[in-house]
C-alpha cells in the first residue's frame, strides 16, 4: 500500500504554554524530511479537517515559526470536539483529497482517542494513513510515558504562585491569615502536587495538599490548617480542582456544572467549599483564589525542559511515522541515573485512549495531605531552572 506524502497536523484539548513547540517540531520536522510533501495544519483540529479548512503550514517563514513556537495557546486553534461516526466519511475524504498519508494529533488521553478511532476507520476503508499522536496536557495524566508537555510549564506556575500566595498570607498576618489555591487537574493530583516544590522549610506554603487520589476528610483537612495557622500565623492550602471527599466530589450539591462531549463532568469547585469550611471554622478572612487558563497559558514561567521535550516529542511523531509506525503515541522517556535525561518512546494509542495515570502510592503522604521525597525528585528537573529564593527579616 504507496502512502501518500502529505502530513497532517492537529491541536486538540486544553491549551499548554508548549502547545505550539511540539506543532513547531512537527511541522519543522516535516517540511524537512527528505520526500516529505505538504504539511497541512487543520484549523480547530476535527473541526476544521470535516470542513477542509486546512493552512500549508510551508508557506510561513522560518522567523514567523520562532514567534508561533514561543506562543503559548493553539496557534491552529484547539479543539473537544468528539470523532463521531457520521464523521469518518468525510473526514476520511478530506485525506484522501488532500493526498495525506500522516496525522498527528497533539493532545491528550481523549485525541489518543481519536487517533485510534481514526486509525481503525482508515483501515477498515482501505485508506493508507500513518497515526502518530504527541503527547500534551498540563494534568500529566497520560499513561505509557513519564510525564507530559505542558505538565512542567504548569507546575512551575504553580509552585511560584504557590510562594507567592504564602508570602503574602504571612506578611497579611491576622488580616487575611488563610489562603485556599484551586488548580487544575480533572482526575489527578500531579498539578497541585508540584506545589509542594515552593517549600524549603516548615513553615513555607503549601502546608496542605488535596488531590483526588485521597480522599478529603473534611475535619482532617481543617484541623491541618488550624495546626498550621496556630503554629505559623498562616497557612496554605493548594487544592485540585476535582479533589474529592470521602462520599464524592467535594461542595454542598456535588453535581456538576457542566459536561463535555467525552463525559467528563466539571464541578463548581472543591477549593471554594474548603474555603468557606475554614472561615467558619476559624473565624478569619481565608482568601480563595483560582487562577484558571493563566497556569497553562502563563509565558513567564515556561520551563525550559518543558520547552525542549515539546519540540523534541513533536520531531519524534514525524519520524515515527515516516519510519512506518501507527496507531501510536510519542512517549518521554527518563534515563536512569542522577542526571537528569529525557528521550522518547512509543506507546499504542488503544492504552493511552481514555485512560487516567493517576499518583502513585510512593508519592503521596495521604496522612499529612502532602507529597513525598520520591515525588519531588520526580517532579524538580521539569522545572527547569531552579525556583528563586526568598528572604525573610
Amino acid at each position: 500500500m504507496v502512502i501518500p506524502k502529505n502530513t497532517l497536523v492537529m491541536q486538540s484539548g486544553g491549551n499548554t504554554a508548549v502547545f505550539n513547540r511540539s506543532l513547531f517540531g512537527v511541522a519543522s520536522e516535516a517540511l524537512g524530511s527528505e520526500g516529505a510533501g505538504k504539511v497541512y495544519g487543520a484549523v480547530h483540529g476535527i473541526e476544521g479537517l470535516l470542513g477542509d479548512e486546512l493552512l500549508d503550514l510551508g508557506t510561513y517563514s522560518a522567523a514567523r515559526w520562532q514567534d508561533i513556537a514561543r506562543t503559548p495557546g493553539a496557534a491552529l486553534g484547539s479543539t473537544r470536539r468528539k470523532l463521531g461516526p457520521d464523521d469518518v466519511s468525510a473526514v476520511l475524504e478530506v485525506l484522501r483529497g488532500r493526498g495525506i498519508g500522516q496525522v498527528h494529533i497533539i493532545g491528550g488521553n481523549d485525541s489518543a482517542a481519536t487517533g485510534h478511532a481514526l486509525h481503525l476507520e482508515a483501515l477498515n476503508a482501505g485508506v493508507p494513513l500513518r497515526v502518530v499522536n504527541v503527547p500534551k496536557t498540563i494534568d500529566n495524566d497520560l499513561v505509557g510515558t513519564d510525564h507530559t508537555p505542558g505538565y512542567g510549564s504548569a507546575a512551575r506556575f504553580v509552585a511560584l504562585a504557590t510562594m507567592g500566595a504564602g508570602r503574602d498570607a504571612e506578611a497579611m498576618g491576622s488580616a487575611a491569615p488563610i489562603t485556599v489555591l484551586e488548580v487544575m487537574g480533572r482526575d489527578a493530583g500531579w498539578l497541585a502536587a508540584s506545589s509542594a516544590l515552593a517549600r524549603r522549610e516548615e513553615r513555607d506554603a503549601p502546608h496542605v495538599i488535596c488531590v483526588p487520589e485521597v480522599p478529603v476528610d473534611d475535619q482532617r483537612f481543617a484541623g491541618l490548617m488550624e495546626e498550621a495557622y496556630r503554629k505559623h500565623g498562616f497557612a496554605v492550602a493548594v487544592v485540585a480542582e476535582n479533589a474529592r471527599g470521602v462520599d464524592g466530589p467535594l461542595g454542598a450539591d456535588a453535581e456538576p456544572w457542566y459536561t463535555d462531549e467525552f463525559g467528563h463532568p466539571y464541578y463548581e469547585g472543591a477549593g471554594h467549599h474548603l474555603a468557606g469550611l475554614l472561615g467558619r471554622r476559624l473565624n478569619v478572612r481565608v482568601r480563595y483564589e483560582k487562577p484558571g487558563t493563566i497556569q497553562r497559558s502563563m509565558a513567564a514561567c515556561v520551563s525550559t525542559a518543558d520547552v525542549r521535550e515539546a519540540e523534541m516529542a513533536g520531531r519524534a511523531a514525524v519520524r515515527a511515522a515516516l519510519g512506518g509506525e501507527t496507531d501510536m503515541m510519542v512517549t518521554l522517556v527518563r534515563s536512569e541515573g542522577d542526571d537528569y535525561e529525557c528521550g522518547t518512546g512509543l506507546a499504542p494509542l488503544s492504552e493511552v485512549a481514555n485512560a487516567v495515570r493517576e499518583m502513585p502510592p510512593e508519592y503521596l503522604d495521604p496522612d499529612s495531605y502532602g507529597v513525598t521525597e520520591a515525588f519531588l525528585d520526580y517532579a524538580r528537573p521539569l522545572l527547569g531552572a531552579p525556583l528563586p529564593r526568598f528572604g525573610r527579616v
